[in-house]
């Protein structure tokens, strides 16, 4: 460790090398506001244009026989309802409630 001098952590913080002083920080920094910032405003504008072109909501019913099968009922309420069962998102066997 001590070859690594006082504070070993500051060499691993940037590719450049720990004799590069404040040049390894000002790239990550150039980095964060010219790459990371604009990328994060872009997947936010692309998420926001997706969810106008498709509205949230269940997606249409389709009853596949390897789903929701059911061999017992639950032991609680009328035995088809889960435990956590939403009627907005969760279907029955036969679809979804409405």
């Amino acid at each position: 460790m001590a070859a690594w001098g006082a504070a070993p952590w500051r060499g691993l913080a940037s590719a450049a090398g720990p004799h590069a002083g404040a040049a390894g920080g000002r790239t990550w920094r150039a980095l964060s506001f010219l790459v990371a910032l604009p990328g994060v405003g872009v997947c936010a504008l692309n998420a926001r244009l997706e969810q106008r072109r498709h509205p949230p909501g269940p997606p249409d019913f389709v009853p596949y026989h390897h789903l929701r099968i059911r061999t017992k009922p639950f032991p609680w309420g009328d035995g088809n309802h889960s435990l956590f069962h939403n009627p907005r998102t969760n279907p029955l066997p036969t679809g979804y409630e409405k």
